[in-house]
């Protein structure tokens, strides 16, 4: 189907990293509720309890890459202590705001390291953990950029990967469209919530990215909503 046959390269107003302000908060806060009402970060747990099962460990370093907000790590948090497990966070993004943002909210939390940093700089990989995770960020990028990527996820990773992201498919772009022109107050939102689906993933389009990047070992399953979990365990 036409738009949906390949990847869009079209730019996310989000890819400003300059983006502050009550826009940012108002789509950050927007975005913490689809994603609640859509469901999608128990892909991002399972991936990690896929990991703890082939390395069982008393406690592990975990890297959320794009971490925004910090939604994802209060999940995983929350997630880890209902299972008695041991895990120190670190929170990664490119945008000093949004880092800001995510110091406040997450204040109640101070375990959590967080790194304004761009993964594509030098010094990203030589900070290591053991594992990296990267919910609703790794469609941002374009193809050959995500080799990249994941070539410095590897270097960086001791144990393993788990990337939550889109499934580009109608279906999907059309409920989204209509449930921010319906309940979105944020224009950020409106814009960027559709060009995400239509910037995101295939099956095929994931097995052609891992393989340019010489990963050979890695799973991809879909989940509902329409996400897809793409794990590599070392």
């Amino acid at each position: 189907m036409g738009k949906f046959a390949q990847r869009s390269t079209e730019k996310e107003l989000m890819d400003d990293l300059n983006c502050s302000g009550e826009e940012l908060e108002q789509t950050l806060r927007e975005l913490k509720t689809i994603n609640r009402w859509l469901g999608g970060n128990d892909v991002t747990t399972s991936g990690l309890a896929q990991i703890f099962e082939r390395y069982p460990q008393d406690s592990y370093t975990v890297a959320d890459i794009g971490c925004g907000g910090g939604d994802m790590i209060r999940v995983m948090d929350d997630w880890a202590k209902s299972l008695k497990k041991d895990i120190n966070f670190t929170g990664i993004d490119a945008n000093r705001n949004i880092i800001d943002l995510a110091k406040v909210r997450l204040a109640d939390l101070p375990k959590v390291a967080w790194k304004v940093q761009n993964v594509f700089d030098s010094e990203f990989s030589e900070d290591k953990v053991d594992i990296s995770t990267c919910t609703l960020f790794t469609h941002h990028f374009t193809d050959s950029e995500l080799v990249g990527l994941l070539k410095s996820l590897q270097a960086k990773s001791r144990l393993g990967i788990v990337i939550n992201d889109l499934h580009r498919h109608w279906f999907a772009y059309g409920s989204i469209k209509f449930l921010t022109r319906l309940f979105s107050k944020s224009p950020m939102v409106r814009h960027d919530a559709c060009l995400s689906v239509l910037r995101s993933f295939s099956r095929s389009d994931w097995e052609r990215i891992l393989n340019r990047a010489g990963i050979v070992d890695f799973s991809i399953s879909w989940n509902w909503a329409f996400r897809w979990q793409v794990n590599v365990i070392f």
